[in-house]
């Protein structure tokens, strides 16, 4: 009963420090709107499939490990291109047919997306110069 009294007084209290003349502490970035995760198959069909910009499509799961680094990596490198190339993330687990009809075998399996077809693919992690080059190449910048 005393912790839960703690807690309600430690959260009625006003915001102190650094974050609070900013309101919330953490705010939507435009690389958080460049990069979404993908819902169905009919999303993936009007994000990706129809999307008139480039879309990184990446295909990943919980449990892979190297998702979790490679995941972070390319959308940072995604968000400093400003909107000339979108990010679809696939769980594979909950979209096993994207997964079979993309042909995935393994994951992270990341494609590159350009009028709706695959133009170029990859499969395993990448460093931050290689992500660069391939983003560029599907920019074509």
């Amino acid at each position: 009963m005393a912790q839960r009294l703690a807690l309600q007084r430690l959260l009625s209290l006003p915001a102190r420090g650094p974050l609070a003349s900013h309101g919330r502490a953490f705010g939507t970035s435009a690389g958080r709107r460049s990069t979404f995760n993908v819902q169905d198959g009919s999303d993936f069909q009007d994000r990706v499939v129809n999307s008139p910009k480039p879309v990184v499509v990446d295909f990943h799961a919980q449990w892979c490990g190297p998702c979790k680094i490679l995941g972070p990596r390319l959308e940072k490198l995604v968000a400093k291109q400003e909107g000339k190339v979108l990010m679809a993330k696939v769980d594979i687990d909950d979209h096993t047919d994207l997964a079979i009809e993309y042909e995935v075998s393994a994951v992270p399996t990341v494609l590159a997306m350009k009028n709706g077809d695959v133009v170029d693919k990859f499969v395993g992690i990448k460093d931050e110069d290689q992500l660069e080059a391939f983003l560029k190449k599907l920019i074509g910048a």
